[in-house]
């Protein structure tokens, strides 16, 4: 039976085998194309085609050297670590060694190929500064060639850097946000529970109603809310449920007054955005003179949204206003960075929060 571990593992030599095969196969399409320009090079003139062919294979072993020597050894090692005088003096070196080496496979060439030289006939029509000239060009090109990969490499590598990094944040901030909802949670589940709670001890007969408002409630925190948004007059529903649930807690020492104007009801949001506002209204507010009074105003313009709330409050120095405002704030500047502004102000008989979201359309996906 063949393991899943093998098959990966031949997938992967498969690939490697692949890459380097192809490399190989254009390494030898371009020295073939060097081949047929130095035929042309040196035989532009002659009619002894046959001298010409066997003296431009006698110069590829040496162009073939120096160019690997500079492109594998020189430019990796010395140019591209920033070592710019030893790669100024190595290459002055080069030159020097290859130019020796250049003229020794010319004196071969003449050596070795003089019984197809003619009389009648100049084999080569290029002088021994130009011929050196021409295997120059060859390497300046393998160079140049070399460092446009290079630099296509690292464009490459870059990008992929930045996608894991990225991919890394959008990690983290998904863990974030699951934290800060499991912080809104029980806290939000808490309150409703304890108010239903003394109903039940009181056996009144709205502990039913409270009942099924809460499993509407339930039922947005543990479905609706793994959503990455949801429509904006859902999360007004279920905070108007909210509010009726303590409206039913309070009785007549709650004075509610909310205000809502949304434009379309297409508008979606991040869903437990603006609960937890409502949430720590009536948890932080105070009663004066008997009653405790709390504002909430929603209002959308184009793709902005408006919202504030407002309960009585005595002023005095609270070190926190509860574990929702602080979340909520994290979440806006995950979701709407550089789009929205949130302002809180305490008063001598009241606590202000005034919402601003400047750009829905730039809501960010949880």
């Amino acid at each position: 039976m063949v393991k899943k571990a093998d098959i990966a593992a031949y997938m992967k030599l498969s690939k490697v085998f692949f890459k380097y095969s192809v490399e190989v196969i254009l390494h030898l399409v371009f020295w073939g194309v060097v081949y047929f320009f130095y035929t042309s090079f040196l035989g532009y003139g002659s009619n002894n085609t046959d001298y010409v062919n066997k003296f431009s294979a006698f110069l590829m072993p040496v162009t073939i050297g120096i160019s690997y020597f500079f492109l594998y050894f020189l430019i990796p090692n010395y140019l591209l670590k920033q070592k710019h005088a030893l790669f100024l003096l190595y290459s002055v070196y080069a030159f020097i060694i290859s130019v020796f080496l250049i003229i020794l496979s010319i004196l071969y060439g003449l050596v070795f190929l003089i019984e197809l030289n003619s009389d009648n006939t100049s084999p080569l029509t290029k002088t021994l500064p130009l011929i050196i000239l021409g295997v120059y060009f060859v390497v300046l090109i393998v160079v140049s060639l070399g460092l446009i990969k290079h630099n296509y490499n690292s464009i490459v590598n870059n990008e992929n850097l930045k996608n894991k990094i990225l991919a890394t944040q959008l990690r983290i901030k998904d863990q974030e946000l699951r934290f800060l909802k499991m912080q809104i949670h029980p806290h939000f589940l808490f309150n409703s529970l304890n108010t239903i709670y003394g109903f039940a001890l009181e056996k009144k007969e709205e502990a039913p109603e409270m009942i099924l408002k809460l499993s509407n409630l339930l039922d947005y925190i543990l479905y609706q809310i793994e959503k990455p948004q949801v429509l904006l007059m859902d999360e007004v529903n279920h905070l108007l449920d909210y509010i009726s649930l303590e409206k039913m807690r309070f009785h007549d020492t709650l004075e509610v007054k909310t205000t809502i104007d949304i434009s379309s009801n297409t508008i979606k949001i991040a869903p437990m955005l603006l609960i937890p506002f409502v949430e720590n209204a009536f948890k932080h507010g105070d009663i004066i003179h008997g009653s405790l009074n709390v504002a909430v105003n929603i209002k959308t313009e184009g793709d902005m949204l408006f919202f504030s709330i407002e309960n009585t409050s005595i002023k005095e120095d609270k070190n926190s206003n509860g574990i929702g405002l602080e979340n909520i704030e994290k979440r806006l500047e995950m979701l709407f960075p550089n789009a929205y502004s949130l302002e809180t102000t305490q008063t001598a008989n009241y606590f202000r929060v005034k919402l601003t979201i400047r750009s829905l359309k730039q809501f960010k996906n949880e």
